[in-house]
């Protein structure tokens, strides 16, 4: 990813904080000399200081017989907003976006066995609805091992870790103030996610 020195973004524990928060990402892959990516939730977990991504595919999906022993990108990438030339000083600007984004590298492993499928599974539900497991450990055995023989479990141990914040670092305070105010109108959470990281960045 093109990091500019001033868009750089290297708090290691900010980064993981940011990939929890907006934990639905990209897994980008290559079959046959083309790019294949999916949508899926990540749990993001730091043990012994690797840090670890953890999801499934449906098994008929093509990408999840490609994915182990080949590198993988997990892209993290949530809130962004228009930013107008009418928030500079000068007229001779152009349009632009702010943005924040990580992108994780590493290889997958499958998770084989029914007691880590049911693990992962349990975690997930841990982490987007907590009161939804007492309702999936009441159903059926029959079917919640038909749901897991469905699936195709996997960890990746991140070895690349590269991250950006674009959010106006090389403009003059006045802009970045008028920027903020603007943003902070906006009835878009995304848009307004983006002024807070800007006001997080000011001294």
């Amino acid at each position: 990813m093109y990091v500019p020195s001033f868009n750089s973004f290297t708090d290691r524990q900010e980064i993981i904080a940011f990939m929890q928060r907006y934990s639905f990402a990209t897994i980008v892959t290559m079959i046959d000399d083309k790019p294949v990516a999916t949508h899926l939730p990540f749990l993001v977990k730091e043990e012994n200081d690797k840090l670890f991504l953890y999801s499934h595919f449906a098994k008929a999906n093509p990408q999840a017989k490609e994915i182990f022993d080949k590198q993988s990108l997990v892209i993290f990438t949530e809130p962004h907003a228009y930013i107008s030339p009418s928030n500079y000083e000068t007229e001779k600007v152009v349009p632009t976006w702010n943005y924040i984004a990580v992108h994780a590298y590493g290889k997958a492993r499958i998770l084989e066995s029914a007691a880590e499928k049911a693990e992962l599974l349990k975690h997930t539900i841990e982490t987007f609805e907590a009161a939804y497991f007492q309702q999936w450990q009441g159903l059926p055995d029959e079917y919640k091992d038909r749901m897991m023989n469905g699936i195709v479990a996997f960890e990746i141990e991140v070895t690349d870790l590269q991250a950006k914040k674009k959010l106006s670092q090389n403009r003059t305070d006045k802009e970045i103030d008028n920027i903020i105010h603007s943003l902070e109108k906006s009835d878009d959470t995304n848009v307004r996610d983006i002024a807070e990281y800007m006001k997080q960045l000011k001294p």
